[in-house]
């Protein structure tokens, strides 16, 4: 068990890097999207649960126990979709709850970027944590706001909530990229102006990451791993 605790510590910031690449973007590679609604989306979760574990190592008991509570319910919310297809008061709670999950972790990755004077390999993969946390937010925001009103944004694919999500993945990716192809496009003022926010947000996050990436290399260029 202190193999396994110890490992987490110090492999915290790429397991959950890898974690959030495979949920973001495990679509890739599954066509069978009820599978990867009702098994698939609750695996993921779980782990999620399990590689976000080594942020909150020695963070204190009730920032463990809050993250646990909101780890049990992202893991609920998904294996409970299939009995709640597509309700509005159930999609709303489940995409709050996540972009309160991926926030809380998000906080927990962006004080460590701050914290220390030095690059390794610790800081570079919490960087990118924090960019696709920041995706994850936007993602499930996003999608909250569909629930309430599916005028929300033009082009989206509303055949199941998998496909939703695809496609929100992709519309949050080349927002906080500045890419936009324009194929999705938001439709309602609030949701433009949510866009504009998500845009500005993402190129905020690379500007202050440049600037602490290179105030920690000119503070102590030999510790760089």
């Amino acid at each position: 068990m202190r193999r396994v605790h110890q490992f987490l510590q110090a492999r915290k910031y790429e397991l959950l890097l890898l974690a959030l690449i495979q949920h973001l973007f495990i679509g890739i590679f599954v066509k069978n999207i009820p599978f990867y609604i009702e098994v698939l989306w609750p695996i993921n979760m779980v782990l999620l649960g399990l590689a976000s574990v080594g942020v909150f190592i020695e963070k204190g008991k009730f920032k463990i126990l809050f993250k646990n509570i909101l780890t049990l319910i992202v893991i609920l919310f998904p294996v409970l979709l299939p009995f709640f297809k597509g309700e509005q008061l159930f999609m709303t709670l489940l995409n709050l709850s996540y972009v309160g999950f991926f926030l809380f972790i998000f906080f927990e990755v962006f004080k460590f970027l701050i914290k220390p004077s030095y690059i390794n390999r610790d800081i570079i993969t919490a960087a990118a944590c924090g960019f696709l946390l920041l995706l994850e937010i936007f993602v499930f925001f996003f999608q909250y706001l569909v629930y309430t009103n599916p005028a929300s944004f033009r082009g989206l694919d509303y055949s199941s909530p998998a496909h939703t999500f695809i496609d929100l993945v992709y519309f949050c990716s080349i927002t906080l990229t500045t890419i936009g192809f324009g194929d999705i496009t938001p439709g309602a003022p609030y949701t433009k102006l949510a866009t504009s926010l998500a845009g500005i947000i993402g190129q905020f996050y690379s500007v202050v990451l440049v600037g602490i990436l290179i105030s920690k290399f000119a503070a102590q260029p030999s510790s760089v791993e």
